[in-house]
């Protein structure tokens, strides 16, 4: 079953998702020297296990071992993290609704064999902030250059789409599209996470 998120008040677990190159390993750097001394960035699960050598193989039986496996990773990431700083807002590059997109079968069984529910997941979250895609130029530019992006174009725009269907039914989210110049979605990250700080300050 899903963890039960932080009973401290203020919105001390933030999600920053989207769809693939959204730009979320590049804002998450923007605020970690933004905000130093009152967040902590926690990375992506999924990465972790890429970089230390998991295999991505494409068969259905693989698939689902993966998403498991990041699931597994990344709640017990959200609780060494939300433990070991108590005090800071913790942000969190992906959520564990994420693989749920990902999943072979379609987000139901993803969380029919996580023994979990969408409401569960989202529970474990106090603000989620959801970035769009990149366009398909700036997709394929990416591509070439990111060795573990192995989704085509009209897969990723696939996978956004999943992947804000299931997060916009958060209470407390803020969809950020790419119809504005990548400072102005920035600025607009900055803005969210400052006033998520604000809140934990308060609590």
């Amino acid at each position: 079953m899903g963890m039960e998120k932080s009973t401290k008040m203020g919105a001390r677990r933030v999600v920053l998702t989207g769809g693939p190159c959204a730009g979320k390993t590049t804002i998450a750097q923007v605020l970690e020297r933004a905000f130093a001394t009152e967040l902590v960035i926690m990375p992506e699960s999924a990465s972790l296990l890429f970089k230390g050598g998991f295999p991505r193989w494409p068969e259905q039986p693989a698939r689902a071992c993966l998403q498991r496996s990041i699931y597994a990773v990344q709640t017990q990431l959200e609780e060494m993290y939300t433990g070991h700083y108590p005090d800071k807002v913790v942000v969190m590059d992906r959520g564990t609704i994420d693989g749920a997109a990902y999943w072979p079968n379609g987000p139901e069984d993803y969380f029919r064999v996580l023994g979990s529910s969408l409401d569960v997941e989202l529970n474990r979250y106090d603000r989620v902030i959801f970035l769009e895609s990149a366009g398909k130029d700036a997709y394929e530019r990416n591509r070439t250059r990111n060795p573990s992006r192995i989704e085509t174009w009209e897969e990723a725009r696939a996978l956004d789409e999943t992947t804000r269907r299931l997060w916009e039914q958060h209470p407390d989210i803020q969809m950020i599209r790419n119809n504005t110049a990548f400072s102005e979605k920035i600025a607009a990250v900055l803005r969210a996470v400052e006033d998520a700080i604000h809140k934990n300050r308060n609590a």
